[in-house]
């Protein structure tokens, strides 16, 4: 399959699970338009600021979308990689016709070549990759798609009384700030920047240069 800007999907076996356990709350936050404000006017300006995300974009882990919304404007062309089958179909259902791809498939083993992205992004879903171990496969899965010196770029939360009731009975695997330069590393990234506030940090990480 050839998607805009050249780029060629091999496609295998996925993955994909059907339905991501996330709770009911959890789920009408991810498609409000207070949760859509937000991201427009504070997390994803603060988690791109004068990064280098255009051209060829992969978003792991879009859900509902609301994020694809945003980015979609600005990215050159957008490939979205969504494991839950009711969202991407919906995802997709929206975004036919413009320079927006939605497949379904698990990050941690994508059905993509190697070296396709200019960037990859990820905002607040790596908490849902579960356990740790699957982390560090989706790592390196994106650190393998990404072109040599290409950028790793996301958003992902601070543990707190009140994120761990909103995930009650979720799929959870917090990331440590302190250990993800290390971990990103091991991936294959070649620098890391991590900068943490009071709710949630940012991370980006470069692939090595060829």
């Amino acid at each position: 399959m050839r998607l805009d800007g050249g780029m060629s999907i091999v496609y295998r076996p996925l993955r994909a699970s059907g339905v991501v356990p996330m709770n009911r709350v959890h789920h009408w936050i991810c498609r409000s338009g207070w949760w859509k404000k937000f991201l427009s006017l504070d997390l994803i300006p603060w988690a791109l600021d004068d990064a280098a995300w255009k051209g060829r974009v992969l978003e792991i882990g879009p859900g509902p979308g609301l994020t694809t919304e945003l980015l979609a404007p600005q990215a050159g062309s957008l490939v979205c990689l969504e494991v839950d089958k009711r969202l991407a179909a919906s995802l997709g259902a929206r975004n036919r016709g413009g320079n927006v791809r939605v497949l379904c498939g698990d990050a941690t083993e994508m059905a993509l070549e190697d070296g396709t992205f200019d960037s990859v992004l990820a905002f607040t879903m790596l908490h849902h990759v579960t356990p740790a171990s699957a982390q560090d496969s989706l790592f390196r899965e994106v650190a393998r798609v990404l072109r040599p010196g290409g950028l790793f770029a996301g958003v992902d939360s601070l543990d707190s009384p009140l994120f761990r009731a909103l995930h009650w009975f979720d799929d959870l695997e917090l990331l440590q700030p302190e250990t993800l330069a290390r971990r990103l590393g091991e991936a294959g990234f070649c620098k890391t920047e991590i900068s943490i506030r009071k709710r949630d940090f940012r991370f980006r990480a470069w692939r090595a240069p060829a």
